[in-house]
């Protein structure tokens, strides 16, 4: 692992404002009867190869309200880890997938540096 400090302040940054909209719809839906959540499960393979990486990206899932990782699959052969994600207020599954992608990207920023672009 390659820390990039300013891409971890960064990262941390894009956590901390993803707690807080997710926080906003988590409440929104409980103040607004018939809002419409819509909860779905996706599989996502991960870019992430280490375990701190796996298990950073998990745990910034987890503490993103309206978002927990259910499980992991380990690395196999030629799969990668992959992660089970459900998540309540994404519109469609491609949403989902291309949020989860923003924040492996960024996380693999700020894990590994200038590196992490061969892995985008």
């Amino acid at each position: 692992m390659r820390l990039s400090p300013v891409s971890i302040v960064r990262y941390a940054g894009f956590i901390f404002w993803e707690v807080v909209s997710g926080t906003l719809d988590v409440a929104a839906d409980a103040f607004s009867p018939g809002r419409g959540a819509t909860p779905m499960i996706v599989e996502y393979p991960l870019r992430c190869d280490t375990d701190a990486e796996i298990a950073i990206m998990a745990s910034s899932i987890t503490i993103t309200p309206g978002t927990i990782t259910l499980g992991i699959a380990p690395a196999l052969e030629n799969a990668p880890a992959t992660l089970f994600v459900h998540s309540m207020y994404c519109s469609s599954r491609e949403e989902l997938l291309e949020d989860l992608h923003t924040m492996e990207s960024k996380l693999l920023r700020a894990s590994r540096g200038g590196a992490a672009k061969d892995a985008s």
